[in-house]
């Protein structure tokens, strides 16, 4: 029988959130999108997981069909909120999918809320202010989000930014940010940015014991891969799992990478995770 998911408007905080939750059997899977993107961008992904995994997807304030926020937000506050998101929806305990700068999100969540966060996956992310950074060229256009207000710029820097895949078919760039994508992000853009000013999660990745899944594409111009390599060594419980593709596998490549991690979040039983060992120096 087909996963049901509806899309509702929960008041949190004094304000309007759009969250999207997808029926399922036991302990749901919260997933945190890139910056700019509504929850509708990892559809394809949802499409793949296990229909048997509650999904809770949200718009961040000001993305989206959220509200903006009474004042600027960081990953602290923002993981508090998600908090609360859980209690509206009768929620105790979360698996936490993050991507781009929503596995930054996750990071925070896992850490500030040990005792709701169980298993943690990591996409396509890092360590925040103190990583390896892109290339300028690259980190040029992500300040603005005009891909998000033009098809064919989005094309035309796909490429560029997103690598992988995409090198290749730059067309699908406009496929994978139109066909949910709404009004593009207005004031909620620099928003995210400031969130991020400033954050890191180098000193408290070793305190984060939850088993973690770091999914990391090997042609990823946005997080250069050796990011997820110095993750996966400070993180003690972390599997590290590369791709051959780029920043927006998690959808180009959603019928390998949605049972993948549809496993690490239900193995079966007597199956164990092998940790990768640490990458020589």
């Amino acid at each position: 029988m087909a996963e049901v998911e509806t899309v509702r408007e929960l008041r949190i905080s004094g304000r309007r959130l759009r969250v999207a939750l997808r029926a399922g059997e036991g302990r749901p899977l919260l997933m945190c999108s890139g910056i700019g993107a509504r929850l509708d961008l990892l559809q394809p992904f949802v499409d793949r997981l296990d229909p048997a995994i509650p999904v809770i997807r949200f718009d961040v304030p000001g993305i989206g069909g959220s509200e903006l926020p009474r004042v600027p937000y960081n990953f602290a506050t923002l993981a508090s909120l998600l908090g609360k998101v859980l209690d509206e929806l009768g929620f105790g305990e979360t698996d936490v999918l993050g991507i781009s700068w929503g596995g930054g999100l996750a990071q925070q969540f896992a850490f500030q809320n040990p005792r709701r966060c169980r298993r943690l996956v990591l996409v396509g992310t890092a360590t925040g202010m103190l990583m390896i950074p892109a290339h300028p060229r690259v980190l040029s256009k992500m300040i603005t989000p005009r891909r998000y207000a033009d098809p064919a710029y989005a094309a035309a820097i796909a490429p560029t930014i997103y690598g992988g895949r995409l090198r290749a078919e730059p067309e699908l760039a406009q496929e994978i940010l139109y066909r949910h994508a709404g009004r593009a992000p207005g004031l909620g853009y620099p928003l995210q940015l400031l969130a991020g000013a400033g954050w890191t999660s180098l000193p408290f990745l070793p305190l984060i014991r939850q088993p973690t899944l770091i999914l990391a594409g090997d042609d990823d111009p946005i997080v250069p891969l050796i990011n997820a390599r110095i993750m996966h060594r400070l993180m003690p419980r972390s599997t590290l799992h590369i791709y051959p593709d780029g920043h927006l596998g998690l959808v180009t490549r959603a019928d390998d990478l949605g049972p993948r991690v549809a496993e690490f979040l239900r193995p079966a039983p007597g199956a164990t995770h092998v940790q990768n060992p640490p990458s020589p120096r």
